[in-house]
């Protein structure tokens, strides 16, 4: 390609701030000449390579905003470490149509069986696909919850939220309250991910108030998807002698005292 017509066509690519297509003109150029591609075919790989370009800063700057604590991926996760878990089940969370109907999805289990790690996946396919992600503990979201109210706040007004690790710190009366009203806020506005390492049954004693509980569990289960996943912690299947111990104790025989 003549040196000139390079110069202004790198120039212009430059103020229309086509970083990308800048970027790779002379590959693109030097693999049309050697294909003798046709000008819309050199056209089209060249705006290719900056859409793709476009939209990997598009999803990084969402996932940081987002706060995700990781880069997770549904093709990263053992299904084969939990054989009991209904693959099928997960990855039809993954076609996103929970959160068009503003739906929510709730992960049980024990810790370490890879909650966190579905969830962060499901908020990264919503940052894909442009939907507004939030990712927050259950632990900070309830420091938040207690500063002056917004009814404009990103954990309230996002398309998908992330509460994590719910049930793994003690919840007094006033934060049960605040939760409570959290998930009232966003009833059949929003969609809400919730994991959590404790069973329905236990969140009366969780949140302190069985009335409470009750409250939202209502709202949080009318419109739900909810993945039960047992079995051992997946960080500890190296540890080879305590997955040993942990197998050994459940065949333990669990006797009954008088």
């Amino acid at each position: 390609m003549d040196k000139l017509i390079s110069d202004r066509l790198q120039e212009n690519l430059t103020r229309l701030k086509l970083t990308r297509a800048a970027e790779v003109l002379d590959t693109v150029v030097a693999k049309a000449e050697e294909e003798k591609s046709s000008y819309p075919a050199f056209l089209d790989h060249l705006l290719e390579e900056e859409v793709a370009a476009k939209d990997q800063r598009r999803i990084q700057t969402a996932m940081k905003t987002a706060g995700l604590p990781a880069a997770k991926t549904i093709e990263e996760y053992d299904f084969s470490f939990h054989p009991k878990l209904r693959k099928k089940q997960v990855m039809a969370l993954f076609d996103l149509d929970f959160i068009r109907k503003k739906e929510n999805a709730i992960f049980l289990g024990p810790p370490g069986v890879g909650k966190t790690h579905l969830a962060i996946s499901l908020a990264i396919k919503a940052c894909y696909h442009g939907y507004k992600v939030y990712f927050t503990t259950m632990d900070t979201l309830m420091r938040k919850l207690k500063e002056t109210q917004s009814k404009r706040k990103a954990y309230l007004t996002s398309a998908l939220v992330v509460v994590d690790e719910v049930g793994y710190l003690p919840v007094d009366s006033k934060e049960a309250y605040l939760f409570f009203q959290f998930v009232s806020h966003r009833y059949e506005k929003h969609s809400t991910i919730i994991t959590s390492n404790k069973s329905f049954t236990d969140w009366q004693e969780l949140f302190g108030d069985p009335v409470i509980a009750t409250a939202i569990l209502d709202r949080l289960l009318h419109h739900c998807k909810v993945i039960n996943i047992k079995g051992h912690s997946y960080r500890l299947k190296e540890h080879t002698s305590v997955k040993e111990q942990l197998m050994r104790k459940e065949d333990i025989p669990q006797t009954i005292s008088a």
